[in-house]
């Protein structure tokens, strides 16, 4: 099969350019906030996640501590080990396949991959949009920081405030439902209120904690939350309509397991929503 006939390579491609085109306004913001271009490539080359990487530079911008910085990333890129138990279960990569597509599981190539039901489908979404995001996010970020570094003070420009405006474009449409959108609201009223009695880039943290606790405490709908939304085990029990099942014999036909994101169940009756 020709790759560019796959509709998944199709849609990688697509979201490759589009999310490259991105890293023109990262590079640019990250020299403007106080790093050098090495220094920018290397989070683009090392780090690659987008979210985190903004979170990053803006902490660093804002005169927060390398400290404060990091955890600020590491919190947001906790999304991406979930993403990675998921692709691991769904793609199942062996030898140096595993250690590459850790790097490439970011939003994505994840959606890009769980968007198909075909099993060589979902490996090759994968591979298209993680490959095609990571050179083109690197190529650009090269740009936008060669480019940065002559425009010099970013408060002449109004720079100094664009990570922040960047960062929250990334977050809002990711915000699904009113509880989320609340907690957003909640934890940008910490931030404000912790800005004049903390160092920076300790208020995103103080937001975390915020966060944190609404979620323990919190009592929202029993289908929202971090869980992946694909069930990572099809394909290797029976393809049924783009849902999988493990039926039993006719004697004991009520019975299935159903693995769900790592977690075994065992349930009575047929899938929700699964064909017969």
């Amino acid at each position: 099969m020709k790759l560019l006939a796959s509709p998944a390579v199709r849609v990688g491609i697509s979201i490759s350019i589009a999310t490259g085109l991105y890293g023109v306004s990262f590079g640019a913001l990250s020299v403007t906030s106080g790093l050098d271009i090495w220094q920018t490539m290397a989070l683009s080359l090392l780090l690659f996640s987008g979210g985190s990487q903004f979170a990053f530079i803006g902490v660093v911008g804002g005169g927060g501590s390398g400290i404060a910085a990091m955890s600020a990333a590491t919190l947001l890129g906790m999304r991406n080990g979930i993403y990675g138990m998921q692709l691991n279960a769904l793609l199942r990569p062996t030898g140096w396949r595993k250690y590459v597509s850790a790097q490439l599981t970011i939003d994505e190539s994840t959606a890009t991959s769980t968007g198909q039901t075909d099993p060589a489908e979902q490996r090759r979404g994968f591979w298209a949009a993680g490959i095609g995001i990571y050179v083109l996010w690197n190529f650009f970020t090269a740009v936008g920081a060669f480019a940065g570094s002559g425009l010099g003070d970013p408060k002449q420009w109004g720079l100094d405030g664009a990570a922040v405006a960047a960062f929250l474009a990334l977050l809002w449409p990711r915000l699904k439902g009113r509880e989320p959108v609340a907690i957003a609201v909640v934890c940008a009223l910490a931030t404000v209120i912790a800005v004049p009695f903390v160092p920076a880039g300790v208020p995103i943290l103080v937001a975390a904690v915020v966060a944190a606790v609404i979620g323990w405490f919190s009592h929202g709908r029993s289908d929202e939350g971090l869980e992946p939304d694909v069930e990572p085990y099809r394909g290797h029990h029976g393809h049924d309509g783009g849902r999988h099942s493990h039926r039993g014999n006719e004697g004991d036909q009520g019975s299935q397991e159903d693995h769900d994101g790592g977690r075994y169940r065992r349930r009575n009756g047929t899938v929700p929503g699964a064909d017969s």
